[in-house]
């Protein structure tokens, strides 16, 4: 059954916010965003029929509640969002965050006063739908969690943005600021073009290997799964007190390893091993963004055609997460991870990378980047406000 709130005014008509119910309001929520991006040369649209899954399949529901809403003005959509309350969150982080996630409205920008219109509407909603559950925190956007797409856009709209990583209007900086939300961290895009390593960095990362006394080596694919998990317990282990992190569940990580199957390139995960313990990673994702951007959301009738033509153009990787135990960080291994990776790229036509995310108060890291010649190039934000504000 379809849940309807009370109607607001909106700029002499009548605004109403609709919670999603039904596999025809769930294509609308999937596909409003055609409306929103229509015109926009960096917008890279998903796939409708993986959107569907993720929202209503994806295992990350087994740890949390979520529901979707559309903001209507009559029969027109104007508006969307999805509350979230991540279960796994509030538990390891002692919190109670309801975040928000899938958000989008039409003319941001365009029109500022109805902008804010819908905006408010869409929170007020997700505000009830949080204090019925004890809620008190609103932070994101969230889509859905920091293991998935996080963040707004809030500079560097000039290129489409890599693998995983999202793209928005710049007026939603505006409305989302506007609306009372502040920033509560950046997170950072690092680029870098692939060229000669200097030597004697490559001879200071030999040296910090052979005193840890570390391998490294690519991803083995006959050994893909038990690999995967290997990378997991160092993952869950490298980023535990990061903020904002969240474990990957195993349901959550066999769910990204069947996903990211078809395009991984086992010489772009480096995997580092004391012994046969496995220490740390780098993975490395060849931008499948390049080729998605071509098929307008749609596999058939030509969609995958065109995805597979494109693919064999794809020079550009997006580094999504590198990791290190605990009592090895801040040894040096970033660094080799680093060169081995883009020494694995070269030699495949890789031009060059995007490391992303990376907190903005992640100062060692951020270091490695920029002593590797990489700079910031997009800035993504999450906000937060309290809900005992947001009425």
């Amino acid at each position: 059954m379809m849940v309807q709130s009370e109607s607001t005014s909106f700029l002499g008509g009548r605004l109403r916010i609709e919670r999603v119910s039904g596999r025809r309001q769930l294509h609308r929520f999937v596909t409003f965003p055609w409306k929103v991006y229509a015109g926009d040369p960096n917008w890279v649209p998903p796939l409708i029929g993986d959107m569907k899954k993720m929202l209503t399949r994806h295992p990350f529901l087994e740890h949390a509640e979520v529901e979707y809403y559309l903001a209507y003005k009559g029969d027109e959509i104007v508006g969307r969002i999805a509350a979230i309350e991540n279960r796994l969150h509030n538990e390891v982080h002692d919190e109670k965050v309801c975040f928000f996630g899938f958000f989008d409205i039409l003319g941001a920008g365009e029109a500022p006063a109805r902008g804010a219109e819908i905006v408010a509407a869409l929170f007020a909603e997700v505000g009830r739908w949080a204090r019925e559950r004890g809620l008190t925190i609103l932070r994101g956007p969230a889509s859905f969690s920091s293991n998935e797409e996080w963040g707004l856009l809030v500079d560097g709209f000039d290129s489409p943005p890599r693998i995983m990583m999202t793209h928005n209007p710049p007026g939603y900086v505006e409305l989302l600021e506007g609306y009372g939300l502040r920033k509560a961290k950046d997170l950072l895009a690092y680029f870098l073009i692939v060229g000669g390593t200097p030597e004697r960095m490559v001879r200071a990362a030999e040296k910090i290997a052979a005193r840890r006394g570390v391998t490294a080596r690519p991803l083995d694919m006959k050994h893909y799964e038990e690999d995967v998990a290997r990378v997991r317990e160092v993952y869950n282990r490298a980023w535990e007190k990061n903020w904002g992190f969240v474990p990957m569940t195993e349901a959550e990580i066999t769910h990204f390893a069947k996903e990211m199957k078809p395009i991984v390139k086992p010489q772009y995960m480096i995997i580092l091993e004391r012994g046969e313990e496995p220490v740390g990673f780098a993975l490395g994702l060849p931008d499948a963004n390049m080729a998605l951007i071509h098929a307008n959301g749609r596999l058939f009738p030509f969609g995958l055609i065109k995805i597979l033509w494109h693919a064999r153009k794809i020079d550009m990787l997006r580094i999504p997460a590198l990791g290190i135990v605990p009592e090895l960080q801040g040894k040096g291994l970033d660094q080799l991870l680093y060169l081995r990776l883009f020494q694995a790229v070269a030699e495949h036509g890789i031009r060059g990378g995007e490391f992303s995310w990376i907190l903005e108060d992640n100062h060692a890291m951020r270091q490695a980047l920029v002593n590797m010649g990489a700079h910031v190039y997009k800035t993504y934000r999450i906000y937060e406000r309290p809900l005992a504000a947001a009425v």
